[in-house]
C-alpha cells in the first residue's frame, strides 16, 4: 500500500498547497476520484438497462423449461454467455475501485507528516520520542502517533529544527473546526458525531434514490428483499464505518456519497434506464435483422452455386 500512500500523498499535498486547508483538499480529491469513475458509472447504467432486457428472455426460458431447474440454469448461463453479460460483476465494480482509494487515504491521513508534509523518518522518530516525554502514548494510539504530534506540536518546541516545527504548526489539519485526525467515539457524544450522522444520511439519500429509480423501471426487481437490505443496509454501514476511522476518512466518505448522488441524478437525465432500454432494443433489432439478411444472402449464394 506504500505506493498508494505516496501517490495520494502527492496529490493531496498539491491540492493542499492550492487551497491551504486539508479538509477541503480531501473533498477536491474525492471530486477528482469520482470524475475519473464517471465512465464506469455510465457503463454500469448501460449494464442495468441490458439486464432489464435480459430478464424478459430469462422469463421465457423459465416458462419453456418450467419444472426442470437444471435446464433453466444451463440455458440462462448460456444466454448470459452469448450476450456477454455478467449479472454479478458490474454492480460491485464501483465499490471495488473505491477500496484502494479508501485504504490509500487511511494511510495518508494516519501519516500526514511523512506523506503530505514530507518530513523524514528520522525527524518523525525524534518528534515521537519528544512526544512520549510530554504526553502519555498508549499502545493502541501508536498508529495515530503522527496525528498526536500535530495536536501537541506546541509542546514540542525545540525538539526538531525550527523550519520543521513551523511547517507542522502551520499545517491546517482541521475542517470547519473538526480535527481530521480524531476518531468519533460511540460511547462519548461530541461534535465529531456530526460526521457519522452526515455519512449515514448522505448514503441513505443515494440508496433511496437508487431504490425509487429501480422501482420505477423494474417494479418486480424492487420487491426483492435484497433491494431493501441494500437500501437501508448501506447507510447503516456508512454510519458504523465512520465511527471506526478518523474524521478525515468520514469527510471523504460523505463527499463520495454526495458526489455519487449527484452523479446518479445527472445520469438519470442523460442516460435514463428507459432511454438506455429503448436503445438496447433498437440495437438488438438491428443486429437481428443484420443476421437474418446475412443468412438470406448465404442461402442465395448457395442456390446460385447449384
Amino acid at each position: 500500500m506504500s505506493y498508494f500512500y505516496g501517490a495520494f500523498g502527492f496529490v493531496l499535498r498539491e491540492i493542499y498547497h492550492l487551497v491551504n486547508n486539508y479538509g477541503l483538499a480531501l473533498i477536491i480529491f474525492t471530486f477528482i476520484a469520482r470524475l475519473l469513475m464517471f465512465p464506469t458509472s455510465i457503463s454500469q447504467q448501460k449494464n442495468t438497462a441490458k439486464m432489464q432486457r435480459m430478464q424478459t428472455k430469462v422469463k421465457k426460458i423459465q416458462q419453456k423449461y418450467a419444472g426442470d431447474q437444471r435446464k433453466i440454469q444451463e440455458e440462462t448461463q448460456a444466454l448470459y454467455s452469448r450476450e456477454g453479460t455478467n449479472p454479478m460483476g458490474a454492480g460491485c465494480l464501483p465499490l471495488v475501485i473505491q477500496l484502494p482509494i479508501i485504504y490509500g487515504l487511511i494511510g495518508v491521513i494516519y501519516r500526514p507528516l511523512k506523506y503530505v508534509l514530507r518530513i523524514s523518518d528520522g525527524d518523525i522518530a525524534t518528534l515521537t520520542t519528544a512526544l512520549k516525554n510530554v504526553v502519555e502514548v498508549t499502545k493502541s494510539s501508536e498508529r495515530t502517533i503522527q496525528l498526536l504530534i500535530i495536536e501537541n506540536i506546541d509542546k514540542l518546541s525545540g525538539a526538531v529544527p525550527t523550519d520543521i516545527f513551523n511547517k507542522i504548526a502551520s499545517f491546517d489539519f482541521e475542517f470547519l473546526g473538526l480535527p481530521l485526525g480524531q476518531v468519533p467515539q460511540i460511547k462519548h457524544p461530541s461534535a465529531l458525531w456530526i460526521v457519522p450522522i452526515l455519512s449515514g444520511l448522505s448514503s441513505l439519500a443515494s440508496s433511496f434514490f437508487m431504490y425509487m429509480r429501480q422501482r420505477s423501471s423494474d417494479p418486480q426487481a424492487a420487491k426483492n428483499p435484497t433491494m431493501g437490505c441494500m437500501t437501508f443496509g448501506m447507510p447503516l454501514f456508512s454510519l458504523y464505518f465512520t465511527f471506526q476511522f478518523p474524521v478525515g476518512i468520514g469527510i471523504y466518505w460523505i463527499a463520495s456519497n454526495l458526489f455519487a448522488f449527484l452523479q446518479m441524478v445527472i445520469l438519470n437525465f442523460t442516460h435514463s434506464p428507459k432511454k438506455m432500454l429503448a436503445k438496447e432494443l433498437i440495437e438488438e433489432t438491428v443486429q437481428r435483422r443484420s443476421r437474418e439478411e446475412n443468412l438470406k444472402r448465404v442461402a442465395e449464394i448457395k442456390n446460385n452455386a447449384r
